[in-house]
């Protein structure tokens, strides 16, 4: 019983290193599959095809059943849609700070 413990926690921790990015937005995913960077419209299904995912993945986002993939799925329909992957897509568990401005000091004389 120790050792199946053992694997579960294992498979556990590998699981927890993909990457995960978020789907910023199925609206925005709609707009982009209209024209792509090539011009031209691509279904859900042809952007599974040729993303080499299942469709069910793309009609997920689209419908907002799900809206969180690994890193190499968010990769592919990016570059299939023709973005950088940072349009339609947010790291999950990134950390976004501002950036604070500080004032330039006058020197002293």
């Amino acid at each position: 019983m120790s050792n199946q413990n053992n694997t579960l926690l294992q498979a556990v921790d590998v699981s927890r290193e993909i990457p995960m990015y978020q789907l910023v937005s199925a609206n925005l995913m709609r707009t982009l599959m209209q024209r792509t960077g090539t011009g031209a419209k691509v279904t859900g299904r042809q952007l599974a095809a040729d993303a080499g995912i299942a469709h069910g993945t793309v009609g997920s986002l689209l419908t907002g059943a799900q809206n969180s993939v690994p890193e190499s799925t968010a990769d592919a329909i990016a570059r299939r849609i023709g973005v950088d992957i940072l349009v339609l897509f947010v790291p999950v568990g990134r950390s976004t700070q501002a950036l604070s401005v500080v004032p330039a000091q006058a020197e002293s004389a």
